[in-house]
């Protein structure tokens, strides 16, 4: 059975719309994420009240208890130095994060349901924590691949690269795994008793969505507090 997806409005998506879906829901949370940053720059204001914290409930004090955790997270998994990556993190989780809830709207297919798509977000976090590894330690990076004993080097390196690379496959599959389940069992009660029913699933997903956002985000983490550790 063919369901109906709002991307089939999209004039630039034509008749293949089930290829375009990933791409064009892409697009929606890429709009989103952008009103988002202007909301955020807009609430933030100018000169001494940008630096001043929030003493009530309200959009800027939302962003910043919302930067405040990834702060806290950043601390508890890299420590020294972690903060720097704050940025990296806070982006990773809310494109993941606004991709996942696009599954919770009715007629819409998250683009986290493509393996294409959760591929492209591990690649990204193999390339970035392969440079913040190579720019904290240099050459000297290549060194953690080699294992504590210079006779065992041949095998760990081979062992090593394999898991490396293996990691941004391993980082796509379990999003698109998890996101395309969650959202296949909602689809299915939508369908079976579309009143009440779904609502208990709705408050599932929005867990599962938000758990699996941060699964990937702990994840890039470590992989990076690997890269620039100095304990190997």
């Amino acid at each position: 059975m063919v369901h109906f997806n709002w991307t089939q409005l999209i004039p630039s998506v034509g008749h293949d719309w089930q290829g375009a879906i990933p791409i064009a829901t892409a697009c929606v949370a890429g709009g989103v994420l952008f009103l988002i940053a202007l909301i955020g720059r807009k609430a933030l204001g100018t000169g001494d009240s940008s630096v001043e914290l929030s003493d009530k409930l309200s959009v800027k004090g939302f962003f910043e208890a919302y930067m405040d955790f990834i702060g806290n997270l950043a601390d508890l998994v890299i420590g020294h130095g972690g903060r720097k990556f704050i940025p990296m993190f806070a982006s990773i989780f809310l494109l993941i994060w606004i991709n996942n809830l696009l599954g919770l709207v009715p007629g819409m297919t998250p683009a986290t349901d493509n393996i294409n798509t959760t591929v492209a977000a591990g690649l990204f976090v193999f390339i970035a924590y392969n440079i913040h590894g190579f720019k904290e330690h240099g050459i000297s990076y290549l060194k953690q691949f080699m294992g504590p004993l210079l006779i065992l080097s041949p095998l760990m390196i081979v062992i090593e690269l394999v898991s490396h690379f293996v990691r941004p496959v391993s980082l796509g599959l379990r999003l698109q795994g998890n996101m395309l389940g969650d959202h296949t069992v909602l689809g299915i009660f939508l369908d079976l008793v579309p009143f009440l029913i779904p609502v208990i699933f709705y408050f599932i997903g929005l867990f599962v969505c938000t758990m699996q956002a941060f699964v990937f985000t702990m994840l890039s983490m470590i992989y990076v507090s690997m890269a620039i550790s100095h304990d190997h």
